[in-house]
């Protein structure tokens, strides 16, 4: 499984690890993901899905069913 957020659509990035003589090598910077389960009052049923911190902030805010309403309709994920 890919590391991508299924809420937000994060995902990891390139850039350079620095050295103090200012030596650069490729590095990655990876999304902060929890895998979570959450349960959906519409289905009545519990869904797993891979989240990062903002995608929980934003489902705290929003509320599960909103949240993974948009998530389909923008493509970060599939149902």
């Amino acid at each position: 499984m890919s590391r991508v957020c299924q809420i937000t659509g994060k995902r990891a990035i390139s850039g350079n690890n620095v050295s103090h003589a200012h030596n650069k090598t490729k590095r990655r910077f990876y999304p902060n993901l929890f895998e979570k389960k959450f349960f959906v009052e519409g289905e009545q049923k519990w869904v797993k899905l891979k989240v990062s911190s903002a995608g929980l902030k934003l489902i705290n805010k929003k509320g599960v069913d909103a949240v993974l309403k948009e998530a389909v309709a923008k493509g970060f994920l599939t149902k």
